[in-house]
């Protein structure tokens, strides 16, 4: 990644309030986040949390009257933040009487690029779409679609790709190929912001991970962190052949311990919170030469993610009941 450690998101007290007056809705409520250069970072939320109006605003589609927002230190909206820019919205492309790559000469055009056939080339081929180049867009599938407005964001090489739900009627196959180059464009140094409601693919793929409830930002992690600190690990003791354990832990759980069992020669249990082996075999009563093997797999980023918007929505309700 190139620029490390320097900021290619600014946001500072941002706030987007749709209807102003009686029925007006408060979609981001002073929200401030920062993301650096080179990172594929996550925005997650329930529907309605606010992530495409902060998209919408980073792409200078609207207006920031209340905070503010830099891209790469150039204030969003401009001319050069545009450039510097490519979104993804959720909706695929409609340009139906146009051919695949007609739809991205024009894209190259109105970024004043008249000799980009290589760039769209490249794409094409990177988005399966090659095939499809001469095909009008009223003729490919939803998936296909998708790609195309990929393309069209990449097509000027920005260096902040904002992908709006990118994988929404894609394929299992075909998105596999495309977090492929995702993750390619992200290690030539792209700078990734996704939001998505496929969570397996967040915590695959980003460093860090912000969660929004109802306009505010309520959580900002490294994944793994996040999923270190919030989710049950569960973990698999196989003990060696002749080895008896105190099965009178089944009845009382040591702390921290969520769940225990035993299967056979297995010692079943979850674990909330970051796990010291060294401390949990002490409190099972068992020594490290008792065990034939030992697994251990991270509970899923949707757990930490249904964990940390309940307790959210949890404290709202407090808060208004006073």
């Amino acid at each position: 990644m190139s620029d490390t450690g320097s900021v290619a998101i600014e946001i500072q007290n941002l706030s987007v309030i749709y209807n102003k007056g009686v029925n007006e809705k408060r979609a981001v409520d002073s929200l401030s986040l920062n993301i650096k250069v080179g990172e594929f970072f996550a925005l997650l939320g329930p529907n309605g949390a606010g992530k495409t109006s902060v998209i919408s605003s980073l792409a200078g589609l609207l207006d920031v009257e209340q905070g503010s927002i830099e891209v790469f230190g150039n204030q969003t909206g401009t001319k050069m933040a545009k450039t510097l820019i490519g979104l993804v919205p959720q909706e695929p492309v409609h340009h139906g009487f146009f051919t695949v790559n007609q739809v991205l000469k024009f894209q190259s055009g109105y970024h004043g690029l008249s000799d980009n056939q290589d760039r769209i080339d490249y794409l094409l081929e990177n988005l399966q779409l090659a095939k499809e180049k001469h095909k009008k867009v009223s003729q490919l599938s939803g998936g296909m679609k998708r790609r195309l407005g990929i393309a069209k964001a990449l097509v000027h090489s920005p260096r902040l790709l904002l992908l709006d739900e990118p994988s929404a009627g894609v394929d299992i196959e075909l998105r596999a190929s495309l977090w492929k180059f995702m993750q390619l464009l992200n290690q030539e140094g792209m700078t990734i912001l996704l939001t998505t409601h496929y969570l397996e693919e967040a915590q695959r793929l980003c460093n860090r991970i912000a969660i929004m409830n109802e306009g505010r930002l309520i959580s900002v992690d490294a994944t793994q962190e996040l999923i270190s600190m919030m989710t049950e690990r569960q973990i698999s003791i196989v003990l060696k052949t002749g080895i008896s354990w105190d099965t009178s832990l089944l009845g009382n759980k040591p702390q921290g311990v969520v769940s225990l069992r035993q299967e056979g020669s297995s010692i079943e249990l979850s674990l909330s919170g970051p796990c010291n082996l060294k401390d949990l075999l002490e409190k099972l009563s068992l020594r490290i030469d008792d065990i034939l093997d030992i697994q251990m797999k991270e509970g899923p980023l949707e757990q930490a993610f249904l964990k940390i918007v309940e307790k959210d929505r949890e404290g709202s309700i407090k808060k208004n009941a006073r």
